[in-house]
Order: structure tokens, then sequence, then C-alpha cells
């Protein structure tokens, strides 16, 4: 792509990027801090992905994609997982109509733009494999008959990363499917002290819409345009490869992985930096945004050893060794 091109890009990007500063600031009216939870929220709506987010109860989570919904004008739709969860309670079932002798499709609460799956590890594995299907094909199957899901369609899924009792751990393939995962921490005193300020005074605070299904069709398509190096892409490749076989790279840390990112790690590390550059108005990716983004489309990509896990070594700090370690271009 030549300048020309990337500036043309450039100047489009910050035209829209000004109805993504609406959005979020139409957000905040309700969303206390959570800037990142903010940006990566809006970075999987604009690269059509899903998002699981990793956060002790009470950090406003649930609130943050229902209030994005309606900013949206998007139809949101929640679902509580359960160790009793079956998949017609997900994706809907035939219901038998007496009079007429036929069956027809009730649709279940999937049907929607935003679902939010909360604590999705307490759902049993046919329910996981389930909603696989509509996370990955945008559609779900109910009896013989195959139905497209709205589009947008996205999955925010939360887990609690305290209470394990009774969770079932959530299949590889499809914590492959969630393009990140972001931990949801404890604000800081000063946005604690607002939150108080805001939420112990009955304060109706409106929602509007500022945003609509077709202006996101709209930033996905100039997604596609925003340049992305070849000098970057091969710093996204160089971390990807580095996870699975990092003694290639001097890095001397083969004994803490069992198995490195998959082939989806290199391509939504691609996406995902260019999200972030248009969500700073920037035509060109960077390797400051691979950087940006490196732990949330890698934590949940990683699988350590035993003796990792032994010596307490999570996913985060052999992503900070790679990112340490591996030459920026």
């Amino acid at each position: 792509m030549d300048h020309e091109n990337i500036t043309k890009t450039g100047s489009l990007i910050q035209e829209q990027a000004k109805s993504v500063d609406t959005l979020r600031q139409e957000i905040m009216k309700i969303i206390v801090g959570q800037e990142r939870l903010l940006d990566r929220m809006l970075m999987v709506l604009i690269t059509d992905g899903h998002i699981l987010l990793e956060g002790v109860p009470g950090l406003a989570k649930t609130l943050a994609v229902k209030t994005m919904a309606q900013a949206v004008g998007l139809k949101f739709q929640r679902i509580s997982f359960t160790p009793d969860l079956l998949p017609a309670d997900l994706i809907g079932t035939m219901v038998y109509d007496p009079k007429s002798g036929t069956f027809s499709a009730k649709k279940g609460p999937v049907f929607t733009n935003l679902l939010l799956a909360d604590e999705i590890n307490r759902a049993p594995a046919k329910v996981q494999s389930a909603l696989l299907e509509a996370m990955q094909e945008h559609q779900v199957t109910i009896g013989n008959t195959t139905y497209p899901l709205p589009e947008p369609f996205l999955v925010m899924a939360t887990q609690n990363p305290i209470e394990q009792e009774g969770t079932y751990p959530l299949p590889e393939a499809q914590i492959d499917r969630f393009m990140l995962k972001c931990k949801v921490t404890y604000p800081s005193k000063d946005d604690e002290r607002r939150i108080m300020n805001r939420f112990t005074r009955k304060l109706d605070t409106q929602v509007n819409v500022v945003m609509t299904a077709d202006k996101i069709t709209i930033l996905r398509e100039l997604l596609d345009q925003v340049y992305c190096d070849e000098k970057v892409g091969d710093y996204i490749l160089d971390l990807v490869m580095a996870t699975r076989k990092p003694s290639a790279y001097n890095i001397a840390i083969d004994h803490q992985i069992e198995y490195g990112a998959s082939p989806r790690a290199t391509l939504y590390l691609n996406m995902m930096s260019r999200a972030n550059a248009m969500l700073h108005g920037r035509g060109y990716a960077t390797p400051q945004d691979v950087k940006e983004i490196a732990y949330d489309v890698l934590r949940h990509r990683i699988m350590l050893t035993y003796e990792a896990e032994a010596e307490e070594i999570t996913s985060e700090d052999v992503i900070t060794k790679l990112l340490n370690e591996i030459p920026v271009p």
C-alpha cells in the first residue's frame, strides 16, 4: 500500500473515529473507569469477534455489555449458565402443535445481537458445543433446519476466577474461538469514589442510541483498509512462533510451555493490532499496537507444563518474557 492510500485511509478513519468516541462517551455515562475493557469490547465489535471476561463479581461486566448494546441499538440477551442448562435452553427447540399435527421451531435466546453468557464455565459440555457452533458459524441447528443468527452477532462471556467449585473447564477449541480474554480488575480509589457518588443516589441516566448496525458494517469494511506493514507482520509471526518453540529465538523457556498459540492467534493479533490503530485514529498498525493487545490475545492460548504451574508461572509471565526478548522492528 502506498503512502497516499495510507493517508487517505487515515483521514477516513479519523472521520469514523468521531462516532466511536461518541459511543465511548455514551457508555461512560454509566460505566466508570474500565477504559481498557471498553476499548477491547469496541475492538471485538469492529472485528466481528467474541470476548471472554474474567473477573470477580461486582465489576460491572454485565452492565458494560448491556450499556453497549443500548448505545448501539442492538438486541441484548443475558443467559446465566448453570450446571442444569440444556442446549435447548440456549438455541431453542422443536415444539409440537396438536391442532396442525406439525412441529415448529421455537427460537432460543441465542437469536440476538449481543449475547452475554454469564459464568460460562458452569455449564456442561453439551451446552458449550451448542454455543460453539453459534460462535464459529453464526448459525444454529434446531431439529433438521439450520437458522442464521442476526448480524452483528457477538458473544461476551464472563467467568469467575475465584469460585471454581461446580465449574467445567472450557474446552480448548472453545477457548481458542474467543478472540480476546480480558482480566477485569478492581477500580482505582478515585474511580470507586465516582462509582459510590454516582450510584448511591437514584440518578436516572438515559443511554441514547448513538451508533447503528450499518455504522458497524462500515467500520468493519474500513478495518480491511488499515495497513499492516510486512515488518509488523513478521513481528506477529515471531511472537506466535516463539510460543511454540522459544529456544529457536534463544529464549530458554521450552520446559514451561506444553502447547503454544494456534494459527488463530496470528490472525487475531493482526486484526486486533489494526483495530487498535483504528481506535487511535490511524490508518496503519505499529509494533506498539501488537504489544498493547498481545496479553489479551495470547493469555488463553498458551498451555503451561505442570512444572511451570508448580513454580507458579503464569501465561502472562511467558508473554512478558517473549515481548522483552523478541526484537521489535
